[in-house]
């Protein structure tokens, strides 16, 4: 009888988690899709800052040199930045002589949107800064 009894109070508690198991694994499911879609986002947000920065320090190194000016600097850097992620990223773009660590440089500022979700996002939320040292034939 003990053991009749114990097995129905097994059998009753079963039935009270029947579906659990979809449910459990629709939410784990969903926490798991939208941290992978977030990290893939973080990617793509670096990958962009790290594109323009990389085209801006390559347009301060273009302007700088002795046969190169200003615009053409800032044009490399638009060329650039338009070539690998497109021509949205590559409106604000300015060129300018300065000092860095105190000699004679070349800035190149670049203001872009930061992407928040797939391409769209603040429109002026990236700004990235590169220098480099003006080289002369003295």
């Amino acid at each position: 009888m003990y053991a009749r009894r114990k097995r129905m109070l097994r059998l009753d508690s079963m039935r009270d988690e029947a579906g659990s198991a979809v449910a459990e694994f629709v939410m784990v499911v969903s926490l798991l899709t939208f941290l992978t879609l977030m990290v893939m986002q973080l990617a793509l947000a670096l990958h962009i800052r790290n594109t323009v920065l990389d085209a801006a320090a390559e347009g301060a190194r273009f302007a700088t040199l002795a046969d190169s000016s200003l615009p053409a600097g800032a044009q490399r850097t638009r060329d650039l930045i338009t070539t690998a992620v497109g021509a949205t990223y590559a409106s604000d773009v300015v060129a300018r002589y300065g000092e860095s660590a105190g000699y004679p440089s070349v800035e190149v500022r670049v203001i872009a949107p930061l992407p928040l979700m797939g391409l769209l996002g603040a429109p002026r939320g990236l700004e990235v800064i590169a220098h480099a040292a003006v080289e002369s034939l003295e």
